[in-house]
């Protein structure tokens, strides 16, 4: 019966352990999704990848749109704070003169001994309370008061203008926190992109949005079309557009980088407002500003110059150049080229005047 029983308890013991280890297994390949069969991510083909870019990038875009907004403000509020830190400093030095001038009035008139008022005034901690102080309200004349009022004015506005600084301060680190969240998602949502695209091969991804040779090929017919008779600029409704419409030729080609503004590279908005500066006009940084800075138009009455406006939530723009077609920066997967504004849902257009 020993015998019999011993292989029993090595065969159960050794099946316990090797079927424990199994499930281990598979247990492992399953939360890793390595185990190769249903749990694995499934193969997507080249036109599903596309799909899934294209809506990262338009995901991207619209947070982009929101950086840029977040960092317009941000920059204006550290030019308030500045402005702020400025203005109490001079002031403070304007302050440093009065006091020392109301020093010099006091030890003039002091009789009875003691400490100088002139070095009371300028070593108190609280300088108001000091010129409230009867002792010293009391030898001043006329026009020694008169300045009294002046060095208390100048404490108010010292005081407010710190307040205010420190209220621009609180907002310029709200904002700054801001972007740092954009900035995440924007730079995790391109991350995600790139792990797609790299699923493909060179070919795929070339195919996927018509080759380096049709981009190449735009470029090229788009500057031969603004240099022959009958060019594009000639048909924009005023001279500012037409120089927009000149400067976003020239750009053809020019990466598209997330947040800029060129002279190099663009985001979208980068690129409208760059054009519009190179024209002497001013632009607000974003779409959805952009899209109210001029007189809107119908799809019918578009124009060369006008603005032309994508998606829902207003977060893609180009500029118009005729016969259909915009300049666009679109996304870090292509540069700055010629396309047809059919290509996205169109959400509107602006003309500027």
């Amino acid at each position: 019966m020993a015998a019999h029983r011993k292989p029993r308890q090595r065969s159960a013991g050794g099946n316990t352990v090797r079927t424990a280890a199994t499930v281990a297994l598979a247990g492992a390949a399953t939360a890793t999704g390595f185990d190769g069969t249903g749990h694995a991510e499934p193969e997507l083909t080249p036109t599903q990848v596309k799909a899934k870019v294209d809506r990262l990038y338009q995901e991207a875009e619209a947070a982009t749109e929101k950086y840029n907004g977040a960092k317009e403000k941000a920059d204006a509020a550290e030019g308030r704070l500045k402005s702020l830190r400025d203005e109490a400093a001079r002031k403070t030095d304007e302050l440093n003169s009065a006091r020392g001038t109301l020093g010099s009035m006091a030890a003039a008139q002091y009789r009875d001994g003691g400490l100088d008022p002139a070095l009371q005034l300028t070593l108190s901690d609280d300088p108001e309370r000091y010129l409230d102080g009867a002792e010293f309200v009391g030898r001043l004349g006329t026009r020694q008061a008169a300045s009294v009022a002046d060095v208390r004015k100048q404490l108010r506005e010292i005081e407010q203008l710190r307040g205010a600084a420190h209220i621009e301060l609180t907002s310029l680190k709200s904002r700054q926190a801001e972007l740092k969240r954009h900035k995440q998602t924007i730079t995790g949502t391109l991350d995600a992109a790139n792990r797609l695209l790299s699923r493909l091969s060179a070919e795929e991804r070339a195919g996927l949005d018509g080759g380096a040779d049709r981009a190449s090929r735009s470029v090229s017919s788009a500057r031969e079309g603004l240099a022959a008779p009958g060019a594009v600029t000639t048909q924009a409704p005023n001279s500012r557009a037409a120089d927009a419409v000149a400067y976003a030729y020239q750009k053809l080609g020019s990466p598209y980088v997330w947040g800029a503004t060129g002279p190099d590279a663009f985001d979208c908005s980068g690129l409208t407002q760059a054009a519009y500066r190179a024209a002497g006009v001013s632009l607000p940084r974003t779409t959805y500003a952009q899209i109210d800075a001029g007189r809107r138009v119908s799809r019918s009455e578009l124009l060369p110059g006008d603005l032309v406006f994508f998606y829902t939530g207003i977060s893609h723009v180009g500029i118009y150049v005729g016969n259909g077609q915009m300049i666009h920066a679109p996304n870090p997967s292509a540069p700055v080229r010629l396309a047809p504004i059919t290509e996205m849902p169109f959400a509107g257009a602006t003309r500027l005047v």
